[in-house]
């Protein structure tokens, strides 16, 4: 109730006059409303927090491991296994929750273009990842300037603009990941046990059967994604993180896509 009267007001504010929401609200409108839904919620604001808690939980393990690289490159890269395995859960949740909280009737009913909505909730996922990448980075900052006072380690800041935005793309594509099984399955538990089991499944198939290797270098994401966390990528490369991209991302959301375009809301 709270995500919705709060979601409702939102649109209210925009329209002119009489403080009631427009026939078309923007997209801006739509995505900014859409990305309130991500923390408006008891599991959204949990889910933070513990994302949260772990980026600090990976810094404080690396800071005093003695055997953990602790350049400024290696924090970075810490931080982004538990975002990569939370921040999807909050794009499931972007999506499912609608269904589970009853609140789809009301949003297409503001805005009976679905597609808008939809894309809203991509903008929305794509705008917490670069939140989630921007405190990391910060985050990382910070344990890269305590190295030498808690360890012998010298500072280490090489780091490019090239990794950076690399390791940007991989967590865009982790939460459009997580919004595309939302979009298919629209049931949150059911959304988040596939989006771990199947590709979990998939990655031990490939890895333990010799005669699978291409298909482990060309379409298991998790193989192709790690690629992006170093410098020096070739065409190649970015060819089978595409095609990887292509199954467990572009594919679940075309056919989610077409679900709630096609489905009854109630």
């Amino acid at each position: 109730m709270t995500a919705l009267s709060s979601n409702t007001a939102t649109l209210d504010a925009d329209r002119p006059g009489t403080g009631a929401t427009p026939r078309t609200p923007s997209l801006a409108t739509l995505a900014r409303v859409e990305l309130r839904k991500s923390y408006d919620t008891r599991a959204g604001r949990w889910l933070l927090i513990v994302i949260g808690l772990a980026v600090v939980a990976v810094l404080t393990l690396a800071l005093f491991v003695p055997d953990i690289p602790k350049s400024f490159a290696d924090h970075l890269e810490f931080t982004q296994l538990p975002m990569s395995i939370l921040l999807p859960v909050l794009g499931i949740l972007l999506v499912t929750s609608e269904w589970s909280q009853r609140t789809a009737m009301t949003t297409f009913t503001l805005v009976p273009r679905r597609s808008r909505v939809l894309v809203a909730k991509m903008l929305a996922g794509a705008a917490l990842a670069l939140l989630g990448v921007a405190v990391a980075t910060l985050a990382s900052a910070l344990t890269t300037v305590l190295t030498p006072v808690f360890t012998d380690v010298a500072t280490d800041w090489n780091v490019s603009g090239v990794l950076l935005g690399q390791v940007l793309v991989v967590q865009v594509v982790s939460v459009l990941a997580g919004i595309a099984f939302g979009m298919l399955l629209l049931s949150s538990p059911l959304a988040i046990v596939t989006f771990f089991v199947l590709p979990t499944v998939f990655t031990i198939l490939v890895g333990v059967v010799p005669a699978l290797d291409w298909v482990r270098d060309w379409l298991d994401l998790g193989t192709t994604s790690m690629r992006l966390f170093q410098e020096g990528l070739d065409a190649q490369d970015w060819a089978q993180f595409g095609t990887s991209v292509a199954l467990w991302v572009a594919l679940p959301m075309v056919l989610g896509w077409i679900r709630i375009q096609r489905s009854e809301i109630s």
